[in-house]
């Protein structure tokens, strides 16, 4: 166990003299005060030893000098809190312990006190068989005493610190911005709360301070920051919560340069990265084209190659079928990674079916030869064009992806492309591979609504050369048009987006027109907005870090409520105070609501 961030001070009032993973040898002779838990006690033979433990370590306590009652140790429980004062002596060399940063001594326990004694506990958070999730989530406050939980706090709160400086050195103001705020269509649903002194009206909890932020800009604020909370009420993952945090950031008179190198100064002092240190560029087409996401892990190998046209005439159905209006990507996985039984390759339907793939096509290769799956539909031709296409010469299997729905094709290849990646251990530890992505779309346009939605927020600039097809309104010209909007990625997460804002009136206005609002919508939503934009706004840009999933990258895991104090599960409720719960009568009376 490791030292965290709670080296104390020397202010006086503290109980303790020293933390449970301070002492060293030259420490011997000093008489010291240790606070914390009963991690473990043994009695061997008439010797009784007691490990006292707090969120830095562990100490081994001796008990062959201590004149009081020993039966109090027998009757003292695991996990129960203890004082003690002793004089730190070293081990004998027999007993010295290689695995405790505090093993080549102990303290021999002149004054022994339980400050609480502890009930018996429903898991040990030290313990050597883990707990199911659900019941360390219901007994938070038992799981946060855990060294890993504990290393994960510490971790984040040094980010918070780095974060700060990063920004403090840059100049930056810290601004608080509402919690209470105005619902505004952000692209999930709002939390809402319901208004006592303004019956039938409510506030929203705000999905991000954009407006607010914006806002600061044409006040004069110039560079903004803040840590924040934000909230959406959306279906979780593993990588999402309901309420969040971010590391939010707007600046006046700021390009897409100045954001990223400030981002990167950012990252560099959160991941210890050398001053040298520079995060290389891909386009969204380019990212979509070779990995199917925008967010592509790039620690391995593993591209995708579109071969929609190449299986034309080939007489396999499912492939030609979706030519003209669909897509088939290919991915070749070379025979040193690994040869694939039949049992191997019909469990990859699994893989693409919780995103709309229906199976997964493949076949091998070994030299001119080919054998199994769709083998009978590749002609030499069509391998010949295989390997040209993808710069793949060598013995292997290729697997493909295909669909009606490009989208579908994308997100299908790119699951089967992280399985293999994970499955095949092309991964290494401690691996960060830091990633742009430009130019993504402006607008989806949805076939069945028959209208444009925005991709990322209505305030994002579209691309500045493209301004004039933007003002126009043709919907053709609108389709597929990108945004200033940026985002960076890191080894296949979102870590942080941004864009460079509208800060005119007349775009502003035409990008709501554009997503269908009307002016009476418009006026009831961003009524206030619009109005700020007509009083000279400076042009601006910004930023935001996901905070949890930038932590959670820091720390290595793959479960963003490992670096959240009090998560909630996947189906947003807090399994410790059992939230959310039922009003009272009182409230909603108070309220004016009544529960359907």
């Amino acid at each position: 166990m490791g030292i965290h961030n709670s080296t104390d001070s020397g202010l006086k009032g503290h109980m303790r003299t020293h933390h449970c993973a301070q002492l060293r040898n030259e420490d011997v002779g000093k008489k010291v005060t240790l606070c914390g838990w009963n991690n473990k006690y043994r009695d061997l033979g008439g010797l009784h030893f007691v490990d006292i433990r707090d969120k830095n370590g562990l100490t081994q306590l001796a008990f062959d000098e201590y004149q009081g009652d020993l039966d109090a140790l027998k009757k003292m429980s695991l996990e129960s809190v203890i004082k003690v004062t002793g004089t730190v002596r070293r081990r004998p060399d027999s007993a010295l312990n290689k695995n405790m940063d505090t093993g080549e001594v102990e303290v021999a326990v002149e004054e022994f006190e339980v400050l609480s004694q502890a009930a018996e506990v429903p898991f040990l958070p030290h313990g050597k068989i883990s707990a199911t999730e659900d019941l360390r989530l219901k007994y938070r406050y038992l799981d946060l005493r855990s060294d890993k939980l504990q290393r994960i706090l510490s971790t984040r709160s040094n980010a918070m610190k780095w974060a700060r400086e990063a920004l403090y050195e840059e100049g930056f103001t810290e601004v608080e911005t509402s919690i209470l705020y105005k619902t505004t269509p952000e692209g999930a649903r709002d939390y809402i709360v319901p208004s006592r002194v303004h019956p039938g009206k409510v506030y929203a909890l705000p999905q991000s301070p954009q407006t607010m932020k914006q806002l600061l800009m044409i006040g004069n604020t110039d560079k903004y920051f803040q840590i924040c909370k934000c909230f959406r009420d959306e279906d979780l993952r593993a990588d999402r919560q309901p309420e969040f945090s971010q590391i939010d950031i707007e600046v006046s008179f700021a390009t897409q340069e100045y954001i990223k190198n400030l981002s990167t100064k950012i990252v560099r002092k959160l991941f210890k990265l050398d001053d040298n240190f520079e995060i290389p560029v891909m386009s969204y087409q380019d990212a979509m084209r070779d990995y199917g996401s925008d967010k592509p892990d790039v620690r391995f190998g593993l591209k995708h190659h579109i071969v929609t046209d190449l299986f034309k005439g080939s007489g396999f159905k499912v492939f030609e079928s979706i030519i003209d209006s669909g897509l088939n990507k290919a991915i070749f996985v070379a025979k040193e990674h690994k040869e694939f039984s039949r049992k191997e390759t019909d469990a990859l339907v699994d893989v693409v079916k919780p995103h709309g793939g229906k199976g997964v096509a493949w076949f091998k290769v070994n030299g001119d030869e080919v054998s199994g799956g769709i083998s009978k539909f590749v002609t030499p031709e069509t391998l010949k064009a295989l390997r040209e296409l993808s710069g793949e010469t060598g013995d292997g299997t290729f697997f493909f992806c295909a669909d009606s729905k490009a989208s579908v094709a994308h997100a299908s290849a790119d699951a089967l492309r992280r399985h293999f990646g994970h499955d095949l251990n092309l991964i290494k530890k401690d691996d960060y591979k830091f990633l742009w992505v430009n130019d993504f779309p402006l607008l989806e346009y949805d076939e069945e609504d028959g209208r444009f939605y925005a991709c990322h927020h209505p305030f994002t600039m579209p691309k500045v050369d493209r301004l004039d097809d933007f003002m126009s309104g043709d919907p053709e010209k609108l389709k597929g048009m990108p945004a200033e909007a940026y985002d960076l990625v890191c080894n296949g997460y979102e870590m942080a987006g941004g864009s460079l804002r509208i800060f005119q009136t007349e775009v502003q206005k035409q990008m709501f027109k554009v997503l269908g609002m009307g002016e009476k919508e418009v006026s009831e939503k961003f009524g206030f907005f619009i109005e700020a934009l007509s009083y000279g706004t400076p042009p601006h840009a910004g930023v935001a870090f996901g905070f949890d999933r930038t932590v959670m990258l820091m720390a290595q895991t793959d479960n963003i409520r490992d670096v959240i104090a009090f998560p909630k599960t996947n189906a947003a409720t807090d399994l410790m105070c059992s939230a959310p719960s039922t009003p009272d009568e009182n409230q909603l009376k108070d309220l004016k609501l009544k529960l359907n």
